[in-house]
C-alpha cells in the first residue's frame, strides 16, 4: 500500500471484528513511527499498548461508568473551544449526525449521551487500545507533535492491513485509564486509538471533507 493509499482509506472505524493483532505487527508499526518528526527531537509521546484481560477489564469498568450516567472525570484539556463558529460548527454537526445515525442513535434520542458514551467505552469492539500520554510539563507544540506521531501510527496501521480510531473521549474516564495502565501522575492522557480489523457486513462511514481550496492558500505559485 503507497501512502496515498493508506491516506485516502484511513477512518476512524467504528465497528472492528475479534481477530487478534499480533504483538509483532504492533511492534513493526510502532517502531517504524519513532521515525515521527518532533520539534527539537524531543519525541513527547508514551504509548501503552492495553489488549487481552486488562483491556477487557478497563472495558467492563468504563463501560458501567457509561450505563450509570457517569459525567466522567474533570477534563485537564478542553476537547474544543466553548463555542465553535462557521464553517468548523457546521462541519462538526454535519459528522456528527452522520457517525451517529450509522450507529443507530438518532439525535433526539434522550439516552443519546449514555449510549454513544458506552459504544465508546467499549472501544467499538477493538481487541487492542493505544493510550498516548504526554509529560504535564509539556507545551501546545509538543501536543502538535503527538498528534503527528499518531497519524503516522494510523497509517502505517493502514499499511498492515488494519484500521484505527481516535478516541478522546478515553479522557473522559483518565482516572480509570490510568489505574488499569500503571500511568505515572506526571503524565496526562491525550487520547486513545482503538485498532483492530473491522467487523465485516457493518455499514462503512466516511465522513466528507471541505474542500482543498476551503482550507488551503497557494502563495506566489
Amino acid at each position: 500500500m503507497d501512502v496515498y493509499e493508506a491516506v485516502d482509506s484511513r477512518r476512524a472505524v467504528r465497528a472492528f471484528s475479534d481477530e487478534p493483532v499480533s504483538k509483532e505487527v504492533l511492534e513493526r508499526v510502532l517502531a517504524a513511527a519513532t521515525r515521527a518528526p518532533s520539534s527539537g527531537n524531543l519525541q513527547p509521546w508514551h504509548v501503552y499498548v492495553v489488549t487481552g484481560e486488562p483491556l477487557a477489564e478497563l472495558k467492563r469498568r468504563a463501560t458501567a461508568r457509561a450505563l450509570a450516567g457517569d459525567p466522567g472525570d474533570e477534563r485537564e484539556y478542553p476537547m474544543y473551544p466553548a463555542e465553535l463558529p462557521s464553517p468548523y460548527l457546521d462541519r462538526f454537526s454535519a459528522a456528527a449526525a452522520q457517525r451517529y445515525e450509522a450507529l443507530g442513535i438518532e439525535r433526539d434520542d434522550p439516552e443519546r449521551p449514555m449510549k454513544i458514551a458506552a459504544l465508546n467505552s467499549e472501544a467499538f469492539g477493538a481487541p487492542v487500545v493505544l493510550f498516548c500520554y504526554l509529560d504535564r510539563t509539556m507545551g501546545p507544540g509538543q501536543w502538535g507533535d503527538a498528534g503527528m506521531y499518531l497519524q503516522t501510527v494510523m497509517l502505517l496501521l493502514r499499511a498492515e492491513g488494519l484500521h484505527s480510531c481516535p478516541q478522546v473521549m478515553w479522557t473522559m474516564y483518565r482516572e480509570t485509564v490510568g489505574r488499569i495502565v500503571g500511568a505515572d501522575d506526571g503524565l496526562t492522557l491525550f487520547c486513545g486509538v482503538s485498532v483492530g480489523f473491522e467487523e465485516e457486513g457493518v455499514p462503512r462511514l466516511r465522513t466528507g471533507r471541505a474542500d482543498m481550496t476551503e482550507t488551503v492558500s497557494f502563495v506566489g505559485v
